[in-house]
């Protein structure tokens, strides 16, 4: 790893002696704050504002018509003149250096295009050498954050549904870990409750062993369905009432009360359904911590909760149940219940206990909830719950919602679960791979390719949409080569990966290139694209977006396209070749950082 010791020798190699050290700066781990510092310091001069205010008000921008730095000055919260005034007459003041090849104004905004020549000689330096660390930093070191992502119901198969609290998931558990936290991973099974007891009457009614251990999810969802189905024909022929409502109720009693009789079932479908979920799991590079569920919250802790809300005056009964009335806090959270008038718990109630056994577990710093936008109702009155209840850790939890897929089905337009799915998009990518003939000879396991390039499909078409907005599952555009999708990114990996083991330059070759031989416009456009990408993963660690990371991938893809129109590499002297090959490489290791960033494993050959 480089130190700013480092950092400092290469500078005056380039003739550049006055760099300032910010503590709050890792100029090591990302270039731009080597311009960051400098202008924090340089302005701080100018201008008679602290640099502790300017630093993190430089802003980068993804415009180059606004440079490649901006920072507004009312964020300065300099008195008694106008910003654009003030703008102007800084940048006026501002010194010829070797950082910035000009600072202008504009309006209220003062805007700073970094030097070329030292974004060169600094970042393919550091891209090549910290390789998947570059965009890493460590503002999370020392903290802990738990992220709970997923959760499907037990005995279900994995819906379609599922899919994007998955993936949102495991991004945000990976960007956390880029950035220093230690992170746990925390899957809250869907395997407790009334709907438990039904299917085991389902079992002992329709049930089938042999059938189980071939195929058990499906097996138990088949038994699921025909159950339900036959309680809600009890309910409309026998005036609201069904025997089969009433002993799946009366199994649960019997399972909540601990009678090993009726959990030894229970707990032989909840092991055979995690193993099936793992290969689902694996197959979109996710691994657990902890396998957790509303069956795993302790019974001292459930009554612990229903003591406090007691005792703190939180609940009023109703015809033999207990519930929170809101009212008096926020009248938009309404009244929820916590027990049932059978003196059975509820799911928000094991939620609060769940809660309680986590901060005492892991004393976190951050708990993330990522959790469908259908229960923001649920989850606030869980968070305002805990809040009621005294603990100051409440505000450490966060829930990141998302919206719903629309029309998800197979081609053939049957309603399906994810797993028919991934088999559809493997299968239609191999279609497309076996068009061409020479380089599908070339691909050493392409059955394995086509599913890496099918995955990165289905979770490029889900996270580039603001994840709090609904989208249209679309086979067409998903499974595209062109335009934004995860086929065009994984064909722009192993293209770049192609043009390196074409070239076959060595990596010292590469690391010691002559950059003063990169004078195209297209060249500066993209690496000052490059230099963003640090900020790009900070930015995404403060909206919680995957989308800010694929918006990134594909314009920086886009100008790596525009590149092989006039930067070539075959065919030119060597001193040239390599230049502009260490160029591409540094292209291809950051469009690779940013996939397996997103839980996408890049391909090199398709």
């Amino acid at each position: 790893m480089a130190s700013t010791t480092d950092l400092t020798a290469r500078l005056q190699k380039l003739g550049i002696s006055d760099f300032p050290a910010y503590p709050k700066a890792q100029p090591d781990l990302n270039p731009v704050d080597i311009f960051r510092s400098y202008i924090s310091d340089e302005l701080s001069k100018i201008s008679g504002v602290d640099r502790d205010l300017i630093f993190p008000a430089l802003e980068y921008t993804s415009n180059p018509e606004r440079g490649d730095m901006v920072i507004p000055v009312p964020r300065l919260r300099v008195k008694g003149a106008k910003p654009d005034v003030l703008a102007k007459g800084w940048a006026d003041k501002f010194p010829a250096n070797k950082y910035v090849d000009s600072v202008t104004a504009n309006g209220m905004f003062l805007q700073f295009t970094y030097s070329a020549k030292l974004l060169f000689n600094i970042v393919i330096n550091d891209i090549l050498t910290l390789k998947t660390d570059f965009g890493r930093s460590d503002v999370g070191k020392g903290q802990t954050v738990v992220v709970e992502f997923s959760s499907p119901n037990i005995a279900k198969p994995f819906h379609a549904g599922h899919l994007r609290s998955t993936i949102i998931g495991g991004f945000l558990s990976n960007l956390h870990e880029k950035h220093g936290y230690k992170v746990e991973r925390i899957n809250y099974l869907g395997d407790w409750g009334k709907q438990f007891g039904l299917l085991a009457v389902g079992f002992e009614r329709y049930g089938s062993r042999e059938k189980l251990q071939s195929d058990p999810i499906n097996h138990l969802f088949e038994i699921y369905v025909k159950v339900n189905q036959e309680k809600d024909n009890e309910l409309a022929t026998n005036d609201g009432k069904s025997e089969t409502d009433d002993l799946a109720r009366q199994y649960f009693r019997k399972m909540e009360d601990g009678d090993e009789k009726y959990l030894t079932l229970w707990q032989e479908l909840r092991d055979m359904s995690i193993e099936k979920y793992k290969e689902t799991y694996k197959r979109l590079n996710i691994e657990y911590d902890s396998y957790s569920g509303e069956s795993q919250v302790p019974k001292e802790k459930i009554a612990r909760v229903m003591k406090e809300l007691k005792e703190k005056n939180l609940v009023t009964e109703d015809k033999g149940a207990l519930l929170v009335d809101f009212a008096k806090y926020n009248k938009k959270l309404g009244k929820t219940l916590v027990q049932k008038s059978d003196g059975t718990t509820l799911y928000l109630t094991r939620d609060v206990g769940e809660a309680i056994k986590r901060y005492e577990t892991y004393k976190f710093d951050k708990m993330i909830y990522v959790i469908g936008s259908q229960q923001d109702l649920h989850t606030a009155q869980f968070f305002k719950i805990i809040e009621l209840m005294g603990y100051e850790w409440a505000s450490k939890l966060q829930h990141v919602n998302f919206g719903m897929i629309k029309g998800m089905s197979t081609r053939k337009g049957t309603v399906v679960f994810l797993s028919t799915i991934i088999e559809e998009t493997k299968d239609a990518m191999h279609e497309v791979m076996k068009k061409n003939e020479i380089k599908y000879a070339q691909v050493e396991d392409p059955d394995k390719v086509a599913d890496l390039v099918g995955l990165s499909a289905i979770m490029v078409q889900d996270m580039q949409s603001k994840r709090n907005l609904n989208y249209e599952f679309d086979w067409s555009r998903m499974l595209s080569f062109e335009g934004d999708t995860g086929p065009y990114l994984q064909y722009a990996h192993s293209r770049l990966r192609s043009m390196e083991r074409n070239a076959n330059f060595t990596e010292k070759e590469l690391l010691n290139a002559n950059w003063d031989l990169l004078t195209e416009p297209i060249a500066a456009t993209l690496i000052r694209t490059l230099a963003s990408w640090p900020d790009v993963t900070s930015t995404a660690l403060k909206n919680l977006e995957p989308s800010t990371i694929l918006t990134y991938l594909f314009k920086m893809t886009h100008i790596v396209s525009s590149c092989y129109d006039v930067l070539w590499v075959m065919g030119q002297e060597r001193e040239l070749a390599i230049a502009r090959m260490a160029l591409y490489s540094a292209a291809r290791q950051v469009l690779y950082n940013g996939l397996v960033l997103l839980g996408i494993t890049p391909v090199d050959r398709m």
